[in-house]
């Protein structure tokens, strides 16, 4: 049994995140597989980026331009990419893709990188993410009703619990720490039985956070959000040989806002 090392990370535009570093980091961890949000860039430019040479690729941009963007590259071979969520809504564009990747020793994975919108309280943007959580919440019954082994994973800009901000008492009216968008979480792990593995593998909390305001002191005091996750399906949940979450050592070397999310899986 061999392992795939999956890394989620939301890049902040491509194009910035390659300048501040992201290449020299890849090249490093040398992932499997990474999930990418934020991509903010066309398909020729991403793919000057990661070379379809070396990565299988699946890429929604964002029908908006210089917003959103998802994609998925995988060293191993993918046999079928489902792009999107079909709302029709350009707003819902370049947030959600599928793929089903062949594994070394036979069978499937299926990963998703997925990217939700941030909302704001008490304004139609909040009732834009409310629409899509709606759509994404029936998607994740389906996969886990498959009996495939899946990852979901992304920037969900929800913190789900108190321990997954430094700042919650503050937050409680604000867009990503809502009652009712924290309330899709515990329906996802409580009712659909999807694993939060940076929960489960980081311990009691409070953190690790993976995004920092790039503002002030906010990355060197540690004021984060946890709001980047792993989601796996129960069976692949309990194949999983580590979890990370891959802090840069200083501001000045931060390729995004956001920190990477790796896991290791046994498969």
């Amino acid at each position: 049994m061999g392992t795939v090392l999956v890394a989620t990370a939301n890049v902040n535009g491509i194009r910035a995140a390659y300048k501040r570093g992201m290449g020299d980091w890849v090249a490093a961890r040398r992932p499997d597989v990474m999930l990418l949000q934020e991509v903010r860039a066309p398909d020729e430019i991403l793919s000057d980026f990661l070379s379809t040479a070396e990565w299988d690729l699946a890429h929604e941009a964002c029908e908006i331009k210089g917003r959103a963007g998802v994609a998925i590259a995988s060293r191993l071979p993918m046999s079928a990419i489902r792009i999107g969520l079909g709302t029709g809504v350009p707003v819902d564009t370049g947030r959600w893709v599928e793929a089903d990747l062949e594994l070394p020793g036979g069978g499937s994975l299926t990963v998703v990188s997925a990217y939700i919108h941030s909302g704001q309280a008490g304004t139609p943007k909040m009732d834009e993410k409310y629409a899509f959580l709606d759509i994404v919440t029936k998607r994740l019954a389906e996969l886990i009703g498959s009996g495939q082994d899946v990852v979901v994973a992304g920037d969900l800009n929800i913190a789900h619990r108190e321990v997954d901000l430094k700042n919650w008492r503050t937050n409680r009216k604000n867009a990503g720490f809502l009652p009712e968008e924290r309330a899709y979480l515990d329906r996802w792990f409580d009712e659909l039985g999807w694993r939060d593995l940076g929960r489960e593998h980081g311990g009691e909390g409070p953190g690790p956070y993976t995004w920092w305001t790039w503002r002030g002191q906010a990355f060197d005091n540690d004021a984060g959000w946890r709001i980047d996750y792993q989601l796996a399906t129960p069976g692949l949940a309990d194949k999983v040989a580590s979890v990370e979450i891959d802090k840069a050592p200083t501001y000045d070397e931060r390729w995004s806002d956001h920190a990477p999310v790796l896991v290791d899986y046994r498969v």
